[in-house]
């Protein structure tokens, strides 16, 4: 499905990402993990095209490397930034509109559907998003580009600074993404959510990938727990 292949990235004369390869396989739940600074959010931005890069990254099949955002968004890509960039001034459900491919027609997704999965953003569908809470623009986020139908979801942080509460309404919501047939690459800090609802860890150091396993083979691994992602 996405396969990467010796990646390096840049921001300027800046190299951010040396030589970094993995996959993420249809239907699997991918974490990469890694302390701020590591590499993390800008593979991700390299995938979408958002930060020049060299190196293989192909999408079932065709290469991606030098499209623009909106290209591979359309080939059937979702990214959710760790900043969650809702439209403050819209409403909720005007901000889930703009997600929406074309008519929508087709989509395995509908505004029902979102607003089942967390009722609050039906509650709150008339409401200017700038005025959510934390957590609530995180739904908005998600769902929103859940809108545009993706294959594979791209979500940067999407637990900072929520509620315990919250954290576990997303890692049930991660869960149905996976029960529906959709691969997520999960870019996190913390462990706990990380370990519990993914197939496969990647933890990243210095812009490479420096380990690549199961989540118990990553609890089991002292060395690069302690040298990468404990604090």
């Amino acid at each position: 499905m996405l396969h990467i292949d010796n990646l390096h990235a840049y921001y300027g004369k800046s190299h951010v990402l040396h030589g970094v390869s993995f996959n993420v396989q249809p239907g699997e739940i991918v974490a990469l993990l890694g302390r701020n600074g590591s590499g993390r959010s800008t593979t991700a931005k390299a995938i979408m095209g958002m930060v020049d890069c060299q190196g293989q990254i192909d999408w079932n099949g065709q290469a991606i490397v030098g499209k623009k955002p909106f290209e591979i968004a359309h080939l059937g890509l979702g990214y959710v930034p760790e900043n969650r960039d809702i439209f403050p001034k819209l409403t909720v459900h005007q901000n889930l509109m703009l997600g929406q491919k074309g008519d929508g027609v087709g989509s395995r997704w509908s505004f029902s559907d979102m607003y089942q999965m967390f009722p609050r953003l039906q509650e709150r569908q008339h409401t200017e998003a700038g005025v959510l809470s934390g957590g609530e623009q995180q739904m908005l986020t998600l769902c929103r580009t859940l809108m545009g139908d993706p294959d594979l979801i791209i979500i940067d942080e999407p637990t900072e600074g929520l509620a315990p509460k919250i954290v576990e309404l997303v890692g049930e919501y991660l869960k149905k993404l996976k029960d529906n047939g959709i691969s997520v690459l999960l870019i996190e800090q913390k462990l706990t959510i990380a370990m519990k609802i993914s197939d496969r860890a990647l933890v990243m150091g210095h812009g490479s990938i420096v380990f690549e396993g199961t989540p118990s083979e990553l609890n089991q691994n002292d060395y690069i727990r302690k040298e990468w992602l404990e604090v």
